[in-house]
């Protein structure tokens, strides 16, 4: 995990600062409706991801200095189906085995638990900034970036649903803070007219599981009518996103 410890010094950069800005009010969102009793981070000690989230128990999981639970995250020594929240940010693209840690954290996932995951987008000018060879050599463009579609088979071979997701910083790879801050206005242009090529994303995913049925009492009177709930799809930023409403 030295190269995920190494992005932790890229985010003190200005283009670094500039990606962690949007990612850390997404992480914000994403996690603060899980509810559960244990949390769990994967890699970056150093950045809070899990600020936002209501669960009273959370580790940081990693091998890097600041981890209150020094582990390789391919073999984390957690109990199955006992963690509500994995959070990964940017563990998948600067590790030799992307794979094997969705699975880890597909195991320790209890049923209907979350995972959070943000990486860096092949399909934006910062993808091919790094296809043409001008990043490759420094953080981030050294990593394996991953495409949406391919993470999205990835975890529903795992049985890991996508339920909601952003991509954004559309923004060129500038170094320079003040170019960055120019260039502000393609946010609102690219959310629009192009979103699915944003620089990064960031997705959340639930564990299914097949059969599965949860049995709560009924405390209501049974001559009160039931409310029932209707799927409502929606399109987010180039991300289809299932909500459900009363009706």
């Amino acid at each position: 995990m030295l190269q995920n410890s190494m992005l932790a010094d890229w985010f003190e950069t200005p283009k670094g600062a500039y990606v962690l800005g949007w990612e850390r009010k997404q992480f914000d969102a994403a996690v603060e409706d899980v509810f559960g009793y244990n949390a769990v981070q994967v890699g970056l000690p150093g950045l809070d991801f899990l600020r936002e989230s209501r669960i009273p128990l959370k580790l940081r999981a990693g091998v890097e200095q600041g981890c209150n639970l020094r582990s390789d995250p391919v073999q984390l020594p957690l109990a199955s189906q006992s963690i509500d929240l994995v959070v990964l940010p940017h563990v998948l693209e600067f590790c030799a085995q992307p794979h094997a840690i969705l699975r880890e954290a597909e195991r320790v996932l209890m049923p209907e638990g979350s995972v959070v995951i943000s990486g860096f987008n092949p399909l934006s000018l910062w993808g091919a900034a790094r296809a043409l060879g001008w990043e490759r050599r420094r953080h981030p463009g050294c990593g394996r970036y991953i495409g949406l579609l391919r993470l999205k088979d990835w975890l529903a071979l795992l049985g890991l649903e996508l339920n909601g997701g952003r991509f954004g910083c559309y923004a060129p790879p500038f170094s320079q803070g003040r170019w960055l801050e120019r260039f502000g206005f393609m946010e609102k242009a690219g959310e629009r007219w192009w979103p699915i090529c944003g620089s990064v994303y960031v997705v959340r995913a639930v564990k299914r599981v097949v059969g599965m049925r949860l049995v709560t009492p009924n405390w209501r009177d049974k001559r009160v009518a039931k409310k029932t709930l209707a799927p409502v799809t929606q399109r987010e930023n180039g991300l289809h996103v299932e909500k459900r409403e009363r009706r």
